[in-house]
């Protein structure tokens, strides 16, 4: 069985349920408690902040909180951020982004925010003209996509973040996709914000929050009066999921395992760049092709340059995204249809009543052999076979 199907989330490594297992055998106990298990719990929940600031480049523990998942968090944020605006203040998306970097900002409509949105271009880039005239002097949050989920696009970051500062506005980044792929330097970014998800990173449902130091302490959180007002708690309802963040301490544990240097940001680092060389080689093949198919489409920036994830979308002409999806799942090649949460691109592009596109998400653990399969079965069903 191919596992194609990675952009909706990983394979998991033995290390990981290893980790999450021996949570539960060993210091299954809520926060904050005199005794033992309980310290080790507290020890943990340190440990697994530590390794998400070393996965994201943070200056420390202190920025790195924890939720059910990215959009959970980022509604979360959204609530905070709109005590900080008044009607007639404006946020900017995009097009392309996931919607979970859309609805939770789009919803404050409902609280007089002008919401704005920064179109996509055919090839599945941002506009950045369109981006220059939807920034503006009463914007107060540009939110944008690191990567494309859909169309593997690398978004021009620095553009975002010289425009956000030149109105004074804050930058948030959905780094979901991007994060599995290619190393973060949340510092180097400039970000204010910064969301992932382990899941994506061989880990379990866990969402990740960064938050430029200081800022977090002074947002107006959604809060119990019994929680921590400090960050990075400030921002975290309920007791956390302790076993799960065993698991994504130990996912970022595996990924630096695969790098070299004498920290695990090193190793992270060191890591994630050569993963990100192996897996672009494996899309670039695929996609180069896949181009050579008759009937076959393939959507998205090409892979000329690195600044591409190796996610790759196609069509094939008369038959339906989840035909397609169907037969290569027969064949044991897993892979998704349909418009995977970036629905606005999809409707963009035109492509909401084929059913969308079928997906196909490079990870590490892929094969060559594995697309070459994927490709001779392609082929026959664009004939008709």
């Amino acid at each position: 069985m191919a596992f194609l199907d990675g952009p909706a989330g990983s394979q998991v490594p033995s290390s990981v349920i290893d980790a999450i297992s021996w949570y539960y055998r060993t210091c299954n106990a809520n926060a904050r408690g005199e005794f033992a298990t309980s310290r080790r719990s507290d020890r943990l929940v340190r440990e697994a902040r530590e390794a998400g600031a070393a996965f994201l480049g943070a200056p420390s523990w202190r920025e790195i909180s924890f939720g059910q998942n990215m959009t959970t968090l980022t509604f979360a944020l959204s609530h905070a951020l709109m005590r900080e605006m008044k009607p007639g203040d404006e946020i900017v998306i995009t097009q392309l982004d996931h919607e979970a970097n859309r609805g939770p900002w789009l919803h404050l409509r409902e609280r007089g925010i002008t919401v704005r949105e920064v179109a996509m271009r055919q090839d599945g880039t941002l506009d950045p003209e369109d981006f220059a005239r939807q920034v503006t002097a009463r914007t107060r949050l540009v939110a944008i996509g690191l990567a494309s989920n859909l169309l593997g696009t690398v978004n021009d970051v620095p553009l975002a973040r010289r425009l956000a500062s030149e109105v004074g506005a804050w930058l948030l980044i959905d780094a979901v996709h991007h994060a599995a792929h290619f190393p973060i330097d949340v510092q180097a970014l400039d970000a204010d914000f910064l969301l992932c998800s382990a899941y994506k990173f061989y880990g379990p449902h866990i969402g990740l929050l960064y938050c430029r130091p200081g800022l977090l302490d002074r947002l107006r959180t959604d809060a119990l009066r019994t929680q921590d007002p400090e960050a990075p708690f400030r921002i975290e309802t309920g007791t956390p999921n302790h076993a799960a963040l065993a698991g994504v301490k130990a996912a970022i544990e595996y990924i630096a395992s695969w790098g070299t240097g004498a920290t695990l940001r090193e190793q992270v680092v060191s890591a994630m760049t050569a993963i990100a060389a192996y897996e672009h080689e494996v899309a670039r093949h695929y996609a180069e092709n896949a181009r050579r198919i008759p009937g076959v489409t393939v959507w998205g920036p090409d892979f000329s340059t690195t600044r591409r994830a190796p996610t790759v979308s196609i069509t094939v002409e008369g038959v339906p995204a989840d035909i397609v999806a169907r037969r290569l799942g027969d064949e044991a090649l897993q892979v998704w249809d349909g418009h995977f949460y970036a629905a606005r691109a999809i409707e963009i592009l035109g492509l909401a009543e084929r059913g969308g596109v079928v997906r196909t998400g490079i990870c590490m653990y892929n094969l060559r052999e594995e697309i070459d399969r994927l490709l001779e079965a392609l082929g026959r069903i664009a004939s008709g076979q």
